[in-house]
């Protein structure tokens, strides 16, 4: 099984997001929901996947987290997305 940087998404509530990425980006990011499909046998949609790659990335950049700590006191981090449970809740999973 690939290690993969980002772990098996917690249950969560939907939340909507929109983004414009070029074309091999968004090939980029299906290759990686189907890796993860393969890894952790769930299928996440790249919307449902991308909430968590950028909180990940936020949590490992040491650079940001300083800098936010300098900002408020605070060395706590923001709440991660939650996962939706309604399916009715869906958004564009392109």
């Amino acid at each position: 099984m690939p290690d993969l940087k980002l772990s098996k998404l917690p249950d969560r509530n939907s939340v909507k997001i929109t983004i414009i990425v070029r074309p091999d980006l968004h090939a980029a990011l299906q290759a990686y929901a189907a890796l993860y499909r393969e890894s952790y046998g769930e299928d996440e949609t790249v919307a449902e996947l991308i909430p968590y790659m950028l909180q990940t990335f936020l949590e490992s950049d040491r650079s940001f987290a300083k800098a936010m700590r300098g900002r408020d006191g605070s060395t706590s981090n923001p709440p991660r997305p939650r996962r939706r449970t309604n399916p009715s809740e869906a958004y564009d999973k392109t």
